[in-house]
Formats: C-alpha cells, structure tokens, sequence
C-alpha cells in the first residue's frame, strides 16, 4: 500500500487548509513561539485530524518530505529559503494562488515563474488573468465540508455579509457598496474587525455555517477577489446569494436558480427587499444553490483531485491536467 506524501505547507488560510487536510497526505506545519504570520500550525478552532502535524520551524530541515507546498509569496520567496535544507530546496513545489493579481488585472506577473514548479489556481478567473510565465497551472476549485445537521431555515428576515477587516480592505471588497446596501436593508456584517463598520464580530468557523443557515440571503458586495469560501460554504447549507456580477461569480450564481447577479446596486437592492418580503422564493433559491454547492464544491472531489495533483508533482511531472470530476 502506498504510503500517504509528506507535504509541507504554512497555515496561511485556516479554513482552506483544513478542507485541504482532508485529502489523504500528512501535512506538515512550521511552528514558531510567537505564531508569527504562516507558523501558527493548528491554530483556531478547526477539528485538525492527526495527518495535520506540527513542527518547531528550525527542525523542518531534519523532516522527510515529498511537496513543498506554498500559499503565499512570503512563503515562496522568504521562508523557503529561510528555513529548508538545500536538498528539501530542491524538492517538486506547487504554490496554490488564492486570489486574482492586485497590480494589474492582466498584465501583472505571477512570482512563480519556473517551469519545474505547478501553480494551482482556486477559480480559472485566476487563471485566466495570471500572466503565470513559464509556470505550468491549474485550477482546482474549492471543496467544503458542512457539520451534520444544519441546514437552512431562513427565519431570520436580514442579509449576511461575511468578509473579513472590510473596513481596512476598502472598496476592492466592496466596503462602499455594503454601506450604501445597509442604508434601506437590514445587513449584519461578521468577520475579523467587523465592528469598525458596525458589524457583529468575528463567528468562529465552526459555528459559522449554522449561524448563516438563519438568514433569508447572503449578500456578498466584493468587486475583485477570488471565490469566497464563506460562500460556498453559506450555498452548502442552502442560503441563496446575491452577488456583483464579477471574477467567477458569474459561473457559479444563475439568477432565479440559486440567487441574483448584477452590476447594477439598484437592482441587487430590488432583489434582496423580494426576498425579505417572500421566504418561499428565498427557500427555493436557497436549494438551487445547495444543489450547485453540492454538485461543484463537494469535498470528495476536493480532496481526489488534490491528492493526485500532489502525487503527480512528486513523481517528477512538471505539466499536467486535472481530469474533470464527473
């Protein structure tokens, strides 16, 4: 029987990388004293499983590993060199990309540009925008898991919008249009830092699926940025979503399916005071959107294409595609 890879990676994102550690591989995390940004190894509340394991930041280089994996450009750039043997240096390296580039939306160059490495993209949005070089790409797209038993009820007749520091983060995440939205609907805004726009705070993850399963949609107002797992996650439970009409969105939300899409707020705005005013139209949408949910970001597929995506890195191949999960 084959032995599960050893993959070292940095908790860069928590709850991407707890849906990550459900593929089946022993992923290993650098730990420091101070958790300083990456080496938190398993931090928040996330049930880690025992293929999650931590190490002392200055013993990686005594650990055997297969992958580097990194997911951030401080990783790949700095801690790489920073805290891995010669030898692990030289080890296959995919470096998963989060978002969409930030300098330009077409022209700007990924870090990576190795034609030895494997950049993974979470949407072909990312993809697609990414002058990626001479560096290989894919794109696997994200998986969720959602606790036993929470499923939507909608009883609570107010939007949520889940996006964390909106305040600090400005009108690339759509802190602007959250506020003029806010001003004739009812919104609770949760995340880190929420309560510098009035918001409610931060939900741990774990809780956060039942908290959303409450209200009658979510409402997310972001311009420009990858595909949310707050929303796939709010779509597993069936919570119908109203969205700008931007990056990959407008793939996975169909109106009068699952939610509404526009680039008008007047509209969006129309649309959401409907679903306040008819809880039968919001339990429809909400299950459109637990069948795409269900059907696009299912964590078996997640964690099959991940796990042969690593395997395959590890044996040398530089250029691949993923097959399509069927």
């Amino acid at each position: 029987m084959t032995r599960p890879l050893r993959v070292l990676t940095w908790h860069v994102h928590g709850a991407y990388l707890y849906y990550l550690s459900q593929a089946d591989c022993e992923f290993i995390l650098p730990l420091s004293e101070d958790r300083s940004e990456g080496y938190g190894g398993r931090a928040g509340d996330h049930p880690w499983g025992d293929n999650v394991r931590e190490v002392p930041w200055e013993q990686v280089r005594d650990e055997q590993i297969d992958v580097i994996l990194c997911q951030s450009r401080r990783n790949y750039l700095v801690d790489r060199p920073a805290i891995l043997s010669g030898r692990q240096l030289e080890l296959p390296c995919v470096y998963i990309e989060h978002d969409p580039p930030r300098e330009h939306p077409s022209d700007t160059k990924h870090p990576v540009d190795d034609p030895n490495a494997l950049l993974v993209h979470v949407t072909h949005f990312n993809d697609l925008m990414w002058d990626s070089g001479s560096t290989p790409t894919t794109v696997i797209e994200h998986g969720v898991v959602i606790p036993e038993g929470v499923s939507y009820t909608g009883e609570l007749e107010r939007g949520l919008v889940v996006i964390n520091q909106l305040a600090k983060r400005g009108r690339r995440l759509g802190a602007d249009v959250f506020l003029h939205a806010r001003k004739s609907l009812p919104l609770d805004l949760v995340g880190m830092e929420a309560d510098q726009l009035g918001g409610l705070g931060e939900i741990p993850h774990s809780r956060l699926p039942a908290f959303a399963s409450r209200y009658r949609f979510f409402f997310n107002p972001i311009r420009y940025t990858s595909f949310g797992l707050a929303v796939c996650e709010a779509m597993a439970v069936g919570v119908p979503v109203v969205a700008l009409a931007t990056t990959e969105m407008v793939t996975v939300i169909e109106n009068d399916f699952n939610g509404y899409l526009h680039t008008d707020l007047a509209v969006l705005e129309g649309q959401m005071h409907e679903l306040l005013r008819d809880p039968g139209l919001a339990r429809r949408l909400g299950e459109g959107a637990r069948q795409t949910a269900h059907k696009r970001f299912g964590i078996e597929r997640f964690a099959r294409e991940w796990e042969s995506t690593l395997r395959e890195v590890a044996g040398g191949r530089s250029e691949r595609v993923v097959a399509a999960a069927s």
